[in-house]
């Protein structure tokens, strides 16, 4: 972003704080050239392999030191991943953490935060100002490091990381950003509440950690989720690879009951005596298949704007009832 295309108090933030622009800059921009490089080498070590005409089956030297060479690669690339995926998944709170101290409680505390109201600039244009820089830049930023993530999970010749996995989760699709924009809204209010950088950064920090886990701890039900029963010492079919594994247990007719129920050891009257006088007829299996990974997203994604929202809402209220 150009300072020289901004006027007012945006060219200010900007100005203020390039400095730390600069150095996430440059980290993303890292974290991009990591990715892409990291499944191109992987993709030439899997390229290799398939013009070697060897196969997993030869157990020739060579075929085995060239299967295995592959093997190491492929584990590598998803180490990076999954590495990538928890960087991502705690970029948000670290956006939440500038914005709640060096942002905005810096300024309160220290009160350089008159300069520029006595500049014919108001409170509300001031924290607007604060608010719009870094989620102008957090919309593009996580956007394309999202869109990296996801490109780099998909290649062709790794294993991929689970889609419900709780890393991975959080570092692809809409959610990254908009939890990013509400961390940005958190910090900014609990700055003005507590006026204090940091303290205001340790509460952001926990508010922040706290709705993401209330939300990791309710989101299988954020979407129905696909049932399959099975009847009784049957094997289970019509579960797809990659789901999400929500519960199971014993039918009885249309009513469910625990697994446990007649499987739990020792059970005194013994297992076909127990399913006979519960009058199970099968088993139930519910989960979420990868179909399910944008329904969850959109949902939780919608929750979490209206949360960004609401904080950025109270905040401006909180600024003008302090400061009029």
């Amino acid at each position: 972003m150009s300072t020289l295309a901004l006027r007012g108090p945006a060219r200010v933030v900007v100005l203020q704080h390039r400095r730390a622009l600069w150095i996430a800059g440059a980290l993303a921009l890292a974290g991009i050239v990591l990715l892409t490089a990291s499944v191109w080498w992987n993709s030439g070590t899997a390229d290799t392999y398939a013009d070697s005409g060897c196969s997993y089956l030869d157990s020739s030297p060579r075929c085995l030191a060239a299967f295995d060479d592959m093997l190491s690669h492929q584990a590598w690339l998803r180490d990076v991943l999954r590495y990538a995926g928890t960087a991502m998944m705690v970029l948000p709170a670290a956006i939440g953490l500038f914005v709640a101290g060096p942002l905005i409680g810096r300024e309160l505390e220290s009160g350089t935060y008159r300069l520029s109201w006595s500049q014919s600039v108001s409170p509300a244009r001031w924290l607007l100002a604060k608010l719009t820089v870094p989620a102008t830049i957090t919309l593009v930023a996580v956007s394309v490091l999202t869109a990296v993530f996801a490109w780099s999970r998909t290649s062709p010749d790794t294993d991929r990381l689970a889609w419900y996995d709780t890393s991975t989760y959080a570092a692809m699709g809409t959610l990254p950003t908009a939890s990013a924009l509400f961390a940005i809204a958190l910090g900014a209010l609990v700055a003005l509440l507590v006026r204090r950088t940091l303290l205001a950064m340790g509460i952001t920090a926990l508010a922040y950690g706290a709705v993401a886990l209330a939300l990791g701890a309710v989101r299988s039900s954020l979407w129905a989720v696909t049932t399959v029963v099975t009847p009784l010492n049957a094997t289970p079919t019509g579960l797809p690879g990659s789901t999400l594994f929500v519960g199971s247990g014993l039918m009885a007719g249309e009513q469910r009951l625990p697994g446990e129920t007649c499987y739990r050891n020792p059970v005194p009257e013994g297992v076909d005596r127990c399913l006979a006088d519960h009058h199970v007829t099968g088993t139930y299996t519910d989960f979420h298949p990868a179909s399910h990974f944008w329904p969850l997203q959109l949902v939780e994604t919608g929750i979490v704007l209206v949360l960004a929202a609401a904080a950025a809402a109270v905040a401006f209220r909180v600024l003008r009832r302090s400061h009029g």
